[in-house]
């Protein structure tokens, strides 16, 4: 009977997250008041009482939803006992820091200067992503591979959905012939950039400088990565996977697979949202979900 948990990525952001975290003791409002200091900016007025304009820019939405997640773990105190963990593409630096291989101020350092070098790297090239609805995976990839624009796969979020991302020509020609193949829908998502794709290189780059230079400790137990979808506790390991993560694919599905086999028994999401509970029932739904509340 092993326990899991998830940590959420972009997208799971909301007006007025964290209010209710920073209000619980001292110890959380004092974690807020350090994030809004090693940012420079009040980031807590942003998630606390900005719009979902404000939210949706980058450079807000990653730290905003790391800080929820990461401060939520810490609150929970000895109730947070994972045998393993997972974070979906931005919510990977959020497990990371849950278990102890990067300190809380290393953690939102990598978070701010990933948000800021991905945020250079749409302004580089213009680029999107779309969601696939109702194909396989090997459907997805092969119609990817016919297109001589750049368009990969990016999120393999759970069986029957899959999110692509490419140039702005890839993804428009991507979207035709997906609907052609039989997809029931492909939605063009409202984001940035293609986010997990070779367009991400000059972020990885940049985010690789600012990785190699933080230290990394053994996880209190094994972290599932992006990139591979299998389970690391070694430093060295974690960090290359790390650096990988900008420019390749999210394997969510395989990374939920993994963690059942391996004697994942529930399943529960830390932060704000509840995406990766849906998507984990998706691949069983026999899966007992949760979200971890103070």
């Amino acid at each position: 009977m092993k326990k899991a948990y998830l940590f959420p990525g972009q997208g799971a952001q909301f007006v007025g997250m964290g209010n209710d975290l920073y209000n619980y003791n001292q110890d959380t409002r004092t974690l807020f008041e350090q994030a809004n200091e090693i940012l420079g900016f009040r980031i807590t007025d942003m998630m606390f009482s900005g719009t979902e304009e404000d939210l949706k820019q980058t450079d807000v939405t990653q730290p905003s939803i790391f800080l929820h997640s990461v401060i939520l773990a810490k609150a929970l105190g000895d109730q947070f006992q994972p045998d393993m963990v997972a974070g979906h593409s931005l919510g990977e630096f959020s497990a990371l820091v849950a278990v102890g291989v990067l300190d809380f101020e290393a953690g939102l350092k990598l978070v701010a200067a990933r948000a800021n070098a991905m945020q250079r790297a749409c302004e580089i090239q213009p680029s999107t992503m779309a969601a696939v609805l109702g194909l396989d995976d090997f459907t997805v990839e092969d119609v990817c591979q016919r297109i001589s624009e750049v368009v990969v796969p990016a999120n393999y979020n759970c069986p029957g959905q899959l999110v692509v991302s490419g140039t702005i020509a890839g993804i428009d020609k991507a979207v035709e012939l997906l609907t052609e193949a039989g997809a029931k829908r492909v939605l063009k998502l409202n984001v940035g950039g293609a986010f997990h794709s070779p367009l991400m290189e000059s972020a990885r780059v940049e985010l690789q400088a600012a990785i190699d230079a933080s230290t990394f400790h053994a996880p209190l137990c094994p972290v599932y990565q992006n990139i591979d979808a299998k389970p690391h506790t070694d430093p060295q390991e974690i960090k290359d996977n790390l650096i990988e993560q900008l420019t390749g694919a999210v394997k969510w599905s395989q990374i939920v697979q993994a963690m059942i086999a391996d004697g994942a028994s529930s399943f529960t999401e830390v932060g704000p949202g509840n995406v990766l509970q849906g998507l984990v029932k998706k691949v069983d739904r026999k899966m007992e979900t949760t979200a971890a509340k103070l």
